[in-house]
């Protein structure tokens, strides 16, 4: 397996809600000192398609949903490859013909796609996995980070990738090397646990630990996914809103 990335450069849309804004004026528990939402999931979860092509905003998408499918139903659905190059076709306009990794994709303009259409899946990718809604949080505060992966199952993020994580093979522990660096290109991944020194993620159909120092060194955009199962068999949203107010928070991305 060849580990390909394929996070393009962060955007900034005003419509997208904060977590900070809607849990302002709220008082807030601490975010519990670990969680872990992989306990007994496959070690090898796929890779999606992410050793080809530049579609990690795609897969990490398929892998939040084998996070909820898992903790839910105790189960996890096949996702096939093809669905993930489905979407990356439909969110990312990557085209077949040319070939190559693709041109990658916006994480904001990915979850955007998954709120107003959805993720194909099934072998014919006929039936569609949408999103509740999204929030973005702000990188800086682990607590509001820990929070979203307790609440949600997940956090979506995007971070810089330095060139020593992947010289000699993708490490299991991703740590800050203090020696000079170039920026190989940005990686989408999903958060789906933490404890004291480290976040849990989840990669190119693995698990993997990133400190929180390597975390708070490259990582510059994370979000609340909201899944609407996750919802119902959980009570938990971002920022405990409900699914309403949630909705509401999504019209302006809809509209």
């Amino acid at each position: 397996m060849t580990p390909r990335l394929g996070r393009l450069a962060r955007s900034y849309n005003p419509r997208i809600p904060h977590y900070s804004a809607i849990t302002a004026g709220k008082a807030l528990a601490p975010p519990p000192p670990s969680c872990d939402w992989t306990v007994g999931m496959p070690s090898d979860l796929g890779v999606l398609g992410n050793d080809v092509l530049g579609n990690c905003t795609c897969a990490g998408f398929y892998h939040a949903i084998q996070v909820w499918q898992f903790n839910i139903e105790n189960a996890i659905l096949p996702i096939l490859d093809s669905n993930a190059l489905q979407l990356y076709i439909e969110a990312c306009g990557y085209d077949p013909k040319q070939g190559g990794e693709g041109p990658g994709g916006v994480e904001q303009d990915v979850l955007s796609y998954l709120l107003q259409v959805g993720a194909p899946m099934e072998p014919a990718n006929q039936m569609r996995n949408k999103l509740a809604g999204f929030v973005e949080v702000d990188h800086r505060n682990t607590d509001d980070v820990k929070r979203t992966i307790v609440e949600c199952g997940v956090a979506y993020i995007g971070f810089d990738v330095p060139d020593y994580l992947m010289a000699n093979g993708v490490p299991d522990v991703w740590t800050v090397q203090n020696v000079p660096e170039t920026i190989v290109g940005g990686h989408a991944v999903i958060l789906a646990g933490y404890n004291e020194t480290a976040v849990k993620v989840i990669s190119w159909g693995r698990t993997y630990w990133m400190t929180w120092e390597f975390f708070s060194r490259y990582t510059d955009e994370v979000y609340a996914l909201a899944d609407s199962s996750w919802i119902k068999a959980n009570g938990t949203t971002p920022g405990g809103l409900t699914l309403e107010q949630l909705q509401a928070q999504m019209s302006a991305l809809k509209g």
